[in-house]
């Protein structure tokens, strides 16, 4: 039996204008937030050494990984709106899901300092100016918060946007759990509350991490994109009237939130290479409006019409 290659159609880089119109936000909230951060970090630091407070050198260093991180971001953002090169041809969107695992490691490498630190301080506790630690703090918290919603806004279904929104949020987490602490040395003398305060924040910040590294490996490994089942999309497609079957279907991610699909579809009959194309528009269009994926290649086949069966 024979198989016709009836056509390829590849569908209209859509996807490419919606990605341009969403970058701009959201470099202008990483930078925000990259500002904002290094500033709070110079405080936290000179404040840390000053009240002699591992929860805000703690919190320091972890701003040092979170400035790293969103200078990554940034870098990353830039990288995805270049466009294809001949040794690139899809482009550099998957810059931004490197650069989220990069953001995640170095997310995990600023705990693990710090869980160290805290667990010396633990043993042998140092005195610690308990109104200093809440006023810089306080600092702190408005700075991550304030960051933390404006990147949140900004970041659409980027894990590259999310691992810099973790970084933020888990900073804000921090900021009020070490007010916490310096209540209660305030109130009570507790100054192992700082160090177990900062180990409390170390463990957040790598569960944290551990997920967006999961997501992030996930992209790199062509696994399907998040929500989208191949399955389904699978009988979506064969129940189109024009439609035997499918095989050879892939779904991946070209960078965190931009799906794509490649497939073999199977048509009944023997169409012309103008209908084989027309139902290749349709099966386009019914992808994009029902499950959001955008950047599609199918390639059509004649079945054979006696088999019932591809040829």
């Amino acid at each position: 039996m024979n198989r016709e290659r009836a056509g390829e159609v590849v569908t209209e880089h859509a996807f490419e204008h919606i990605q341009a119109d969403r970058r701009p936000g959201q470099l202008r909230a990483l930078w925000v937030a990259l500002v904002a951060n290094a500033l709070l970090m110079m405080v936290e630091v000179i404040a840390g050494i000053a009240f002699g407070s591992l929860a805000l050198l703690a919190d320091a260093g972890h701003l040092v990984a979170d400035v790293a991180g969103l200078a990554v971001a940034i870098a990353g953002l830039h990288l995805a709106v270049r466009p294809a090169t001949v040794l690139h041809t899809f482009g550099f969107e998957r810059a931004e899901v490197l650069a989220a695992q990069i953001s995640g490691l170095l997310m995990i490498g600023a705990a693990v300092w710090v869980s160290l630190e805290a667990v010396g301080r633990l043993l042998d506790p140092a005195p610690v100016d308990g109104r200093g630690l809440i006023a810089v703090a306080a600092v702190g918290l408005v700075v991550n918060l304030g960051s933390s919603v404006i990147v949140h806004r900004a970041s659409g279904s980027s894990l590259n946007m999310r691992g810099a929104f973790l970084h933020l949020a888990t900073d804000a987490i921090g900021s009020f759990g070490t007010i916490a602490a310096g209540i209660l040395i305030l109130g009570w003398g507790l100054y192992r509350a700082d160090p177990a305060m900062a180990l409390v924040i170390s463990v957040l910040v790598i569960w944290s991490a551990w997920g967006l590294l999961r997501e992030t490996t996930h992209v790199l490994m062509e696994g399907a994109p998040k929500g989208i089942d191949p399955e389904e999309i699978d009988k979506a497609i064969t129940a189109e009237e024009a439609v035997q079957g499918v095989h050879h279907l892939h779904l991946w991610n070209l960078a965190s939130d931009v799906p794509a699909l490649s497939a073999h579809v199977v048509l009944a009959g023997e169409p012309s290479m103008r209908e084989a194309q027309r139902i290749g528009e349709q099966l386009k269009a019914m992808l994009a409006d029902r499950y959001g994926v955008q950047h599609v290649t199918l390639e059509m086949e004649c079945g054979d019409p006696a088999s019932g069966r591809e040829g």
